[in-house]
């Protein structure tokens, strides 16, 4: 029997991802796979029914449940989910377990197999699978776009006859692929860019976007790509070298944050009050509290005539591309599961491992399990 692939609706009501678009369903139908998707599942990201081809749409969340071997999400499922799901059942979306670590044992006493997407290994093979960094290019587009639509001056240089604009200045603290992507979408508006990390060898990268790298001497590399936790000295280096740079920005955008972590704080009041009025700050960070002080997630603020923008769930908001390229991420981990129609997870895979959070019954990633169960 072919395995039956299913998505239901996504249930927060601020989120407009969808896990599964007309094009990668028809890839899994071509793999042998059943499809089952409930009806208008998809139309939070404008991916109507009549889209999908050689697909089986049910009523409710039930009859999906009652169907699904493997069920497709962008966000974790919640308690009543869980409860529909069959034992054996395999769950694939963001499980974000360091929120929800009620849902982790919840999986894991109803014996679901759960693979966590933010936990797939930043390794070579697995690019393709790895949507953490298709998301963030997102947020890094949509953030510029927030800020230039917040901002009180131009970004780029314009000549009129009322004389010459200066373009605006942007500093962009963190440059991992949102940071990226972040300084990319600023320099194509015209805006002077600076951008810095505490890793230094993203300097070439951020050179290579046209924009100015703010060097430090402090190394800041961690384990997998990202950056490590400063120690106290080093904060304070970072912020005596960052304050002058933000003080002289008309737009500063955040994106330094650490998984399953509150995010470093970066910008004290102090530095607010030093910023020119009018200035801006999006914090793409405030998901984790923020790299502001004074960032409020889900608000926009104004203090001392600065406003300070902690949007969440960045990517939901350009719901169509975000989803073709989330879409892409799972299937690319789902497929080579896939034999002949039918699954068959290999458990010796350094991926399917890795991303594994819940299985047979137990709490397969080790931070989580100390986390739900204490340490041992």
């Amino acid at each position: 029997m072919p395995v039956c692939v299913a998505v239901p609706k996504e249930l927060s009501p601020d989120e407009r991802r969808v896990a599964l678009v007309p094009d990668i369903a028809k890839r899994l139908v071509k793999l042998g796979v059943t499809v089952v998707i409930e009806k208008g599942a998809c139309s939070s990201a404008h991916f109507r029914d009549a889209a999908f081809e050689n697909v089986q749409f049910v009523d409710d969340a039930q009859a999906v449940y009652q169907q699904a071997e493997v069920v497709l999400k962008v966000q974790p499922p919640t308690e009543a989910e869980i409860q529909l799901m069959k034992p054996g059942t395999v769950v694939i979306g963001f499980m974000s377990p360091h929120l929800y670590p009620q849902t982790v044992a919840l999986m894991r006493d109803h014996n679901i197999t759960s693979l966590a997407m933010e936990l797939v290994p930043r390794i070579s093979r697995a690019q393709s699978m790895d949507a953490l960094s298709s998301q963030a290019a997102v947020a890094g587009y949509k953030a510029v776009i927030m800020a230039a639509d917040l901002a009180s001056v131009f970004f780029p240089m314009l000549t009129t006859a009322a004389g010459t604009i200066r373009p605006a200045k942007v500093l962009v603290i963190g440059a991992g692929v949102a940071g990226l992507q972040a300084i990319a979408t600023a320099r194509r508006l015209g805006a002077m860019v600076e951008g810095y990390d505490v890793r230094s060898a993203t300097k070439e990268q951020v050179e290579s976007l046209g924009a100015k790298f703010v060097e430090m001497e402090i190394k800041g590399e961690g384990k997998g790509g990202y950056a490590r936790e400063l120690t106290d000295s080093e904060k304070q280096q970072q912020e005596a070298l960052l304050a002058k740079h933000i003080a002289a920005a008309n737009v500063v955008i955040t994106t330094a944050a650490l998984p399953g972590r509150p995010s470093p704080k970066i910008i004290s009041q102090a530095m607010v009050e030093d910023m020119a009025p009018g200035a801006v700050i999006i914090d793409l960070a405030s998901e984790g509290g923020g790299n502001c002080e004074l960032t409020q997630p889900g608000q926009t603020i104004t203090h001392n005539d600065v406003v300070i923008h902690g949007p969440l769930n960045v990517p939901s908001q350009t719901p169509i591309h975000a989803s073709e390229m989330y879409a892409k991420n799972v299937f690319n981990l789902l497929s080579p599961m896939i034999k002949e129609g039918a699954l068959q997870i290999d458990w010796q895979d350094e991926v399917i491992v890795g991303c594994s959070l819940t299985h047979g019954g137990e709490i397969k990633h080790v931070p989580t399990r100390e986390l739900v169960e204490g340490a041992k």
